[in-house]
């Protein structure tokens, strides 16, 4: 191990602070490796001394502190190749899905990478991976082809549908505690440009805006993937929308742009947008879409996946997520599922739940009353599966959800490839994991 810190360490901090600001990290020490040789030593250096191995690459979707462990921070290891023949790119543990992106363009083809770019592309795609034309390709992780990953007795290990076959089905949407994915190779698909953007309504117009966006869904091809929100704009959002209280409607649909605007025309009819940039982009700016905040923040991230959403379940959403969003500052977004995310892939995964046709995500500022989180997903219970979005939970209180990423049966299942592979429970995951 060639780069090692300790507390006191002038890059101690740097190397252990993460996107979210919420859980503060406090590890025994953190290993920065520089290629697969470092991940393997400090894997083999935390069993000799008996330390839990913590897996940090950009800090997005942390639950607990990774207090007291061997950190191994991953953003040294950051290459990409793409092959534009066998239409795949290998993917390195550190790297973000802009890298990617990136990569691909020049080639016409597009990874299916998160709304943020700059999230880490391995383990957005362990958690599932729902991104912005999910509903036209399904989850990230049903287009893995190989990971390269090192466990926990320090050994490398190529894990494909034909080697460490159990490896591979937990991978995919395990999220966690099977050990260090260092590398991974993804499909890529044909996708240039889209027809794609962000519709802002004004906040008064809410209760129009998400029954509309609602009903609309019912006439869509699966070829257009939406979500919605209510937040209230941040004082340094660019005017018209600086401090406003708003809709924002997201919109990616991978058909032709006439066909597009032609889908859109009921949508831009419910109310005045106070801001339209939906058009025809190339698929390297698909960042536009969501618009997703690149510095820190400090948040705690729920989520809940509706089986349906009625007028009723429509009202039940309005009363309480507008005042929560407007005057207590929740961010609340419906996500459109269905299509090819309903679909098993050709070789099976730990994703379950796909019958869900909804996912709810609600996210609370670090120190704002999570009262009304509360409240909001009470009132959706009745229109919910039970089930949750594994990359939608973030923070310490989150933590107590993640066995409900999984039905029983996967749950059991993941648990028993961990023990096989983890004997010893080395890697860092919640008490609700590794029970």
């Amino acid at each position: 191990m060639r780069d090692v810190l300790t507390p006191g360490h002038p890059r101690y901090d740097a190397e252990r602070t993460g996107f979210n600001r919420v859980v503060d990290h406090r590890p025994a020490l953190v290993v920065v490796p520089a290629d697969v040789a470092d991940v393997r030593a400090a894997v083999r250096h935390a069993a000799h001394h008996d330390l839990p191995i913590a897996i940090h690459a950009t800090g997005h979707g942390v639950t607990v502190p990774a207090d007291g462990t061997l950190m191994i921070a991953t953003r040294r290891l950051d290459a990409v190749s793409v092959d534009p023949v066998a239409r795949t790119a290998t993917v390195a543990a550190g790297v973000r899905w802009r890298q990617v992106i990136d990569a691909a363009a020049p080639h016409g083809l597009a990874p299916l990478n998160g709304s943020s770019p700059s999230v880490g592309a391995v383990s957005y795609t362990l958690g599932g991976g729902l991104g912005p034309v999910a509903r036209t390709f399904g989850y990230a992780a049903d287009h893995v082809r190989r990971f390269r990953l090192v466990t926990a007795d320090g050994e490398l290990r190529t894990v494909t549908p034909d080697e460490h076959p159990e490896l591979f089905w937990a991978l995919r949407g395990g999220k966690s505690g099977f050990g260090v994915v260092v590398e991974m190779e993804i499909g890529l698909v044909p996708l240039p440009r889209l027809y794609g953007g962000a519709l802002f309504f004004d906040g008064a117009d809410a209760a129009r805006v998400v029954a509309g966006w609602r009903e609309w869904l019912e006439t869509v091809p699966e070829e257009l993937t939406s979500s919605l929100a209510l937040l209230r704009l941040p004082a340094d959002a660019p005017p018209p929308l600086r401090g406003r209280f708003v809709v924002h409607v997201r919109i990616a649909y991978t058909g032709p742009a006439a066909d597009g605007e032609r889908l859109l025309r009921p949508l831009r009819a419910l109310a005045a947008p106070v801001v339209d940039d939906v058009g025809e982009m190339p698929y390297r700016d698909v960042a536009a879409i969501h618009r997703d905040p690149d510095g820190p923040l400090a948040y705690h991230e729920h989520s809940a996946l509706l089986h349906h959403l009625d007028a009723a379940g429509v009202d039940a959403f309005l009363a309480v997520a507008v005042p929560a969003a407007a005057d207590h500052g929740l961010l609340v977004e419906l996500r459109h599922l269905g299509g090819a995310l309903a679909r098993p892939p050709e070789v099976p995964s730990a994703i379950d739940r796909r019958d869900a046709a909804f996912c709810l995500m609600a996210l609370t500022p670090a120190g704002a009353d999570p009262h009304p989180r509360r409240l909001l997903l009470k009132a959706i219970a009745p229109w919910a599966t039970g089930g949750v979005y594994v990359n939608f939970l973030s923070g310490p209180d989150a933590a107590a959800d993640i066995p409900r990423a999984h039905t029983p049966p996967t749950r059991d299942r993941l648990r028993a490839i961990r023990r096989t592979y983890d004997p010893a429970g080395r890697f860092h995951r919640t008490p609700e994991e590794a029970s």
